[in-house]
């Protein structure tokens, strides 16, 4: 049994954050049903560098976080839509939403109207900066947090000048927290019987990912700086070798003196932190010099050897035929969308389980795939579903 089986959540998010907080528990058994806009779809659906995807409304970066997801297209403009996500939401276990502050309540769906019909319902809000405060009525995406929050301007150099994480960790970071925060609000209600609202901001996430910066500021009244990929001791850091960079990391004291002996100069161990922060530059000229002997891989599987943590700087192709990801099963197959032969694969979760692994089951779903199957399971009768549709409320793909 997975750990979320019998569990619904209603997934009325857009982008990456909310869905992918919705693609963890499908991944973990959730039935999880997408709320897709009618003639607006998820952004991302439209978004990739698969021009023929994206034309389709299953671009690349909808495929990512869409599988074991079914689609009901709805319109929540309309009264027909409001009605019909409402039956929806009447026996479901978890709503998630990314809307504006105040948009759903504007439509009779916020969070009071909702408990009134679903007292145990865990009613999931992720927004930009929060649903209260001076800036609550903002919006934002995960590369305006970066800018906001402070995280740009510790990446990069100082001749770079600030820069964004090459991947949008800011959206997956909070799609991880808005998990949690579910999972522990359902685990709040068997105990309580009682649902609850989470109030989820992007912006506090962020921070979330800066605590040992946060706290170094706030308690020691050291403001960080964009230091690249130079560390405050030489023997973590990045270094050029015959044919391209390796990232050293013997941080700890055992590492340290693990890596002198290995490199055959016990002349250089210290014995104290403080020393090897005092010693930096003749220490990182020191490295300079020897990591230009070998090649990146040699010098991996020669740190590895000796137990010093070491790694190539890969490109993804080669990180992707790393064998430990087979091992781990973390990359799992689907089938090409479009009638496409063969299969791609997609991240699932970055952890096992003795008893019920996280999987994918089901492809990502065309828009309005499930509409009429949905919507029968909430207790609309066929007339009302097809006079649904037939409003425009609703849509059930072809």
């Amino acid at each position: 049994m997975m750990p979320f089986e019998r569990l619904r959540v209603i997934d009325a998010t857009h982008v990456l954050a909310g869905p992918f907080a919705a693609y963890q528990m499908a991944v973990m058994g959730a039935d999880v049903i997408k709320i897709d806009r009618p003639g607006d779809p998820d952004q991302v659906r439209l978004q990739g560098p698969d021009r023929e995807l994206s034309a389709a409304g299953m671009g690349t970066t909808y495929l990512a976080q869409g599988a074991n997801k079914r689609s009901a297209a709805l319109d929540l403009k309309t009264a027909g839509g409001q009605e019909a996500l409402k039956a929806l939401l009447k026996d479901a276990d978890v709503f998630i939403e990314n809307y504006r502050p105040g948009a759903l309540a504007a439509l009779g769906l916020g969070y009071q109207d909702i408990a009134r019909i679903n007292p145990r319902i865990v009613y999931c809000s992720v927004s930009a900066f929060g649903q209260t405060g001076p800036r609550g009525p903002e919006t934002g995406y995960d590369f305006v947090f970066q800018a906001v929050a402070g995280l740009m301007a510790l990446t990069g150099t100082e001749e770079s000048g600030p820069l964004r994480a090459g991947a949008p960790v800011v959206d997956y970071a909070t799609g991880y927290m808005t998990a949690f925060a579910i999972t522990a609000a359902l685990y709040h209600r068997e105990r309580t019987g009682r649902g609850q609202h989470i109030d989820l901001a992007m912006f506090d996430a962020t921070l979330m990912l800066m605590s040992t910066h946060v706290t170094a500021l706030t308690a020691g009244g050291k403001p960080p700086h964009p230091e690249g990929n130079r560390f405050n001791v030489a023997g973590v850091g990045a270094y050029d070798t015959a044919d391209g960079l390796l990232m050293l990391g013997a941080a700890n004291m055992r590492q340290q003196k693990r890596l002198w002996l290995a490199l055959g100069r016990p002349d250089m161990v210290k014995t104290a932190h403080a020393d090897r922060i005092d010693a930096h530059a003749e220490e990182a000229a020191v490295l300079r010099e020897a990591m230009l002997t070998r090649t990146a891989s040699d010098w991996e599987a020669f740190f590895r050897h000796h137990g010093v943590p070491a790694g190539k700087v890969r490109p993804m192709e080669e990180a992707l035929a790393d064998p430990q990801l087979n091992h781990r099963g973390v990359l799992q197959p689907l089938p090409q969308p479009l009638g496409r032969a063969g299969e791609y694969r997609v991240p699932v979760a970055p952890f096992l389980m003795s008893e019920s692994n996280p999987t994918v089951r089901s492809p990502p779903p065309a828009l309005g795939q499930h509409t009429r199957e949905v919507l029968a399971e909430a207790g609309i009768d066929d007339g009302r579903i097809a006079a649904l549709i037939s409003e425009g409320a609703a849509v059930q793909a072809l």
